[in-house]
């Protein structure tokens, strides 16, 4: 009945990170309560919806490791009903994937979650597929973590991933994930058709930022994947740019939760004030 030492709790998904010549450290107590967390209100949800025959979510591993992440980009544009000029908060209540966002575990302001360890995880299901977004991460790099998660669903892979200065880990699924959330954000084509307009402008990539409706960092790392600009202009222009959320986020921040977004499949599909339960089941 008694153990010599208390068992080591492991996460039962895989934890893929951009490591820069430091070991590999074990999941913090934190990142693991959060997923343990998700995964139960996951659960909760797939047997509500299954016990309610709602039908399973078409484009839950819909995409093949084979395609192009153009292929796979404009099949995640239509199974979010999103136009070319699109918002991806304008379809936020009604693709049925639920997305928490959440800077601390649970509701406990003293149990901060560190951006450096994860930045957001993904729990892949049929039914109610989750996302998580550590909002304690800047505003930019939160709207990339998110398109990156949309890929896992379409892909069929969860994962916990850090995403160190928007670069993937040393993994197939990773990679794979991080072009098609960069073609999902910034269509190649289309920044392609526009840069010289952007190159001339004077501020090349609030220009960009303000065509595509994302945050100037994530433009410009589309530019610099795309050849657009070199490795140094990029990485000069983000560490001003996390030096800058840095400053505004000390001044700014009061600590505890953010407002989430979501996508909740019973939004549109049941009672209002159920709807207002599963809210704050996903949200608390």
């Amino acid at each position: 009945m008694f153990l010599d030492k208390p068992p080591e709790e492991t996460l039962l998904i895989p934890f893929f990170r951009t490591l820069k010549n430091e070991s590999v450290r074990r999941p913090s107590p934190d990142l693991i309560a959060v997923v343990q967390m998700m995964e139960r209100r996951q659960a909760w949800m797939r047997e509500y919806l299954r016990t309610n025959e709602c039908a399973p979510l078409p484009f839950v591993r819909s995409a093949s490791f084979q395609s192009e992440p153009e292929q796979i980009a404009r099949e995640m544009r239509r199974g979010l009903g999103l136009s070319d000029m699109w918002s991806l908060q304008d379809r936020a209540d009604i693709s049925g994937i639920i997305v928490v966002a959440n800077s601390v575990v649970g509701n406990n302001t003293h149990r901060p979650l560190d951006p450096a360890e994860f930045r957001g995880f993904v729990l892949v299901d049929e039914y109610a597929p989750l996302v998580f977004i550590n909002t304690a991460d800047g505003k930019a790099a939160q709207m990339f973590t998110l398109a990156h998660e949309l890929a896992h669903i379409w892909l069929g892979g969860s994962a916990v991933f850090d995403l160190r200065e928007m670069q993937p880990a040393h993994d197939t699924t990773e990679i794979i994930c991080n072009q098609v959330a960069a073609e999902f954000l910034i269509p190649a084509t289309r920044l392609r058709e526009i840069w010289d307009n952007a190159r001339h402008s004077g501020s090349p990539f609030q220009y960009l930022a303000r065509h595509f409706k994302v945050s100037e960092i994530v433009a410009a790392r589309r530019a610099l994947d795309l050849g657009l600009i070199d490795r140094q202009e990029f990485f000069d222009l983000y560490s001003a740019y996390r030096e800058h959320e840095y400053q505004i986020r000390e001044q700014t921040e009061s600590g505890g939760i953010s407002m989430p977004s979501r996508l909740c499949i019973l939004e549109n599909a049941l009672p209002q004030p159920l709807c207002r339960l599963c809210m704050k089941v996903v949200y608390s």
